[in-house]
């Protein structure tokens, strides 16, 4: 059995000293906060606190109310200094940033981080270093920007068994597609105006490609279902493939389309956790979720259902989450203690994508002729999913040199992945099916 934690040292003599590792947008705002807000943070803590250092790529360039005597570009050399109290992380990525992190703990330093890309891969080796050393690891900034869902997660449900966390956690990907569902646009000219507006980087592939939510959707899942979820075993689908037909043929039927995450506890006490688009009806909150915002439903089993909303990204927000968590450590050092650890004690296995149940909306266009609506349906009842409702367009009817077409909109109950891509795989297959299907999971209709 391993021996308790030490208890942390807290700085007595004087105030708790502070490091700041990042100065972007976010590191920028959070350092004129610490420096600004000084008076009513030492009330709230019943400590002064100190910003020592901001270590940087760059220490020498010009930044607007930060005096250049506080940057340097020795970090490791500042984590190790050995008299931090706290140690805040807003660089992101996994390197430098993991070593930098274990360093400071090591040397007795409390942790904020907003870095989710570093705890969806190494999460576990840091919340154990930190357990060891006696230290707080907070991450409120990771997910979903000023949005409190992981104090809730960790603290206050700790005590309910939650079942169910699903939601629009990437600020980017709901700008895009609200701006396509609302206005028309396609997929390259919404995400030049968020580009333009600063909600997307100038290299998008994390968020378009839903990896960014992979990551944010493993740390909810971890907390949730008390189970170690690394970022790598969350199955991921971004919007990149989208185009305006399928919104546009969500929008006729009465839905929206949203890049979700969604963690489940399955009925075998696996966990499924996943992001992908889907559609979701317009008399679901999630549907009216607009601009660059996060929303994020909770299901457990005395609490019922809970929704988180708010802004999910910009400096501002981030800072916000940020600040929350400084004020929270610095008050457990000026206490001597430590706030609770994250527990990952159930290790439920991760269920793959096959195994995960959802309804289904699929579009694609056949010959129209006789025998295609039976050929079709004998196709879903071989591979047990059962189709709700059809549409046939023949407004959409096109001439082909070996005769007409239409163009077929099936939605289905609630089906198992691996049973509807198999019904799909011969679907393409077949003779009357011409052209490529598309699929969307539908979310808000129940089974």
């Amino acid at each position: 059995m391993n021996p308790p934690p030490k208890p942390v040292a807290p700085s007595i003599e004087g105030p708790l000293k502070v490091a700041l590792l990042g100065c972007g947008v976010v590191g920028a705002q959070v350092a004129r906060l610490i420096l600004d807000q000084a008076d009513d943070l030492a009330a709230r803590i019943g400590c002064p606190i100190e910003l020592v250092g901001i270590a940087v790529a760059n220490a020498d360039r010009d930044r607007a109310g930060l005096e250049r005597a506080l940057f340097t570009t020795d970090a490791p050399g500042l984590v190790s200094r050995g008299d931090l109290d706290v140690v805040i992380e807003v660089i992101g990525g996994v390197d430098p940033c993991r070593e930098l992190l274990l360093t400071a703990i090591e040397h007795g330093a409390s942790i904020v981080t907003a870095n989710k890309a570093l705890l969806a891969a190494h999460g576990q080796e840091l919340f154990d270093a930190a357990e060891r050393r006696g230290v707080d690891l907070y991450f409120e900034a990771a997910v979903a920007g000023a949005i409190p869902i992981i104090r809730p997660l960790r603290e206050s449900l700790v005590g309910d068994a939650i079942t169910e966390v699903m939601g629009i956690v990437n600020g980017t990907t709901n700008y895009i597609l609200d701006q396509m569902c609302s206005t028309g646009a396609s997929f390259a000219d919404a995400l030049a105006e968020a580009q333009s507006l600063g909600f997307a980087e100038a290299d998008p592939t994390a968020d378009i490609e839903g990896l960014d939510a992979a990551a944010k959707a493993s740390i909810l899942a971890s907390l949730a279902f008390h189970t170690r979820i690394r970022g790598d075993e969350v199955y991921h689908e971004g919007i990149a493939d989208l185009d305006s037909s399928d919104v546009a043929a969500a929008l006729a039927m009465g839905f929206q389309v949203k890049l979700l995450a969604i963690a489940e506890l399955t009925d075998d006490d696996t966990v499924s956790v996943r992001v992908h688009p889907a559609m979701v009806p317009n008399d679901h909150p999630l549907a009216s979720v607009k601009g660059a915002n996060n929303a994020i439903f909770i299901h457990s089993r005395e609490a019922g259902s809970l929704m988180f909303l708010g802004p999910g990204a910009g400096g501002a927000p981030t800072a916000s989450a940020v600040m929350g968590d400084l004020v929270t450590v610095a008050r457990n050092r000026v206490r001597g203690v430590a706030g609770p650890a994250t527990s990952t004690y159930c290790a439920r296995k991760v269920a793959p994508i096959g195994e995960a149940m959802s309804r289904y909306f699929l579009r694609f266009e056949v010959r129209d002729e006789p025998g295609v609506l039976a050929g079709a349906a004998q196709i879903f009842a071989e591979h047990r999913v059962s189709v709700q409702t059809v549409q046939q367009s023949t407004a959409e009817a096109v001439a082909r040199d070996d005769g007409l077409s239409a163009t077929l909109g099936m939605l289905t109950h609630e089906a198992r992945e691996a049973d509807l891509q198999s019904c799909v795989r011969d679907l393409a297959a077949s003779d009357f099916v011409c052209g490529a299907i598309r699929v969307l999971r539908v979310v808000g209709l129940g089974a």
